[in-house]
């Protein structure tokens, strides 16, 4: 799938980076696994106070793992996008909100066309209160829909940054971006769901 959005505070090694962690800057940092990292990284370039996405991956036990690594299965991880944000200018809440408009809650290892585990869906809160308010919107969204949600909640241990060409793939490569997300039937799914708050990047 999808070349690093706004990767100034990345360290790249020999094609392999760090993995990131919160820091003590004045932004804050939030991680989404919702299918194809390309169009998350899009939903959240959208939202005003977001200042930088980076496509990688999250949530399993191999260190720097490769794209091909994690789509053959095996290292845990979900293809996520880490979300740099100003607090002062959005909030968490509200990222969960688009998160939410922008994923199948109730697909199981597979997002839309994806199969697999590395495309389940989750939140990877950083601490006490992402917990607290992701665990406040998943129970929101089952009781809404009234049906079990798939979307799995796991706190934060580490985020790998995919290989360059991935990043911002969408803005880069929109041609061949936009034949992947129309095949692939994401909105269609997506409005079945959520209807005129489909792909929402803001709260109404």
């Amino acid at each position: 799938m999808p070349i690093p959005s706004r990767l100034s505070s990345l360290l790249l090694i020999a094609g392999f980076a760090s993995p990131v962690v919160a820091d003590d800057t004045d932004t804050a940092n939030a991680v989404f696994a919702a299918g194809c990292f390309w169009c998350v990284e899009e939903a959240y370039d959208k939202v005003e106070g977001v200042v930088s996405t980076t496509s990688g991956f999250s949530g399993g036990e191999v260190a720097n793992p490769s794209y091909d690594q994690v789509v053959a299965g095996g290292t845990g991880h979900a293809e996520a996008v880490k979300v740099e944000y100003d607090p002062e200018r959005v909030d968490y809440a509200t990222l969960l909100h688009v998160f939410w408009r922008n994923v199948d809650p109730f697909a199981e290892d597979r997002q839309f066309c994806d199969e697999g585990p590395s495309y389940h869906s989750a939140l990877f809160p950083m601490d006490a209160e992402q917990r607290r308010l992701a665990e406040a919107s998943r129970q929101a969204v089952a009781e809404r829909f009234d049906r079990e949600v798939a979307t799995e909640i796991s706190d934060f241990e580490a985020f790998y940054p995919a290989e360059t060409y991935h990043q911002n793939f969408y803005d880069k490569n929109p041609l061949r971006y936009q034949f992947y997300k129309s095949a692939c039937g994401r909105s269609e799914r997506l409005e079945e769901i959520w209807g005129d708050e489909a792909e929402a990047s803001t709260p109404p």
